[in-house]
């Protein structure tokens, strides 16, 4: 696995969470990136309930007072922290958590062959 290159640190703003579809040998991988000060947090963007994207309206990701992400489809609640689904259809299944990190204000991730 190969870290690819997400986005600079300051075009995440701080609270905020923000789609983005990597690409690698003719695949694509859609992930949400979120940030709370200096902690970044990155998932595959499905919602474990049925396999589609958290962000059913573009962009948005993050219930109203943004403490959790939210499926747009179904109004399940993820953690922020850890991904954990605290309510809706998939409770207590989680979101692909990927591993991610900073280098000189870049943020890179992880995505592994299964990844879709």
């Amino acid at each position: 696995m190969t870290p690819e290159r997400v986005c600079a640190v300051s075009d995440l703003p701080d609270g905020e969470a923000k789609g983005f579809t990597l690409s690698r040998d003719g695949r694509q991988t859609r992930i949400v990136v979120v940030r709370q000060g200096d902690v970044l947090r990155a998932y595959l963007n499905r919602c474990p309930h049925e396999g589609t994207p958290l962000d059913w309206t573009p962009g948005r990701f993050l219930s109203p007072r943004k403490e959790y992400l939210v499926c747009q489809i179904h109004g399940a609640l993820f953690e922020i922290e850890d991904g954990f689904c605290v309510d809706g259809p998939c409770a207590g299944d989680s979101l692909v958590p990927l591993e991610i990190s900073v280098h000189e204000d870049e943020i890179f991730v992880l995505t592994g062959d299964g990844d879709a």
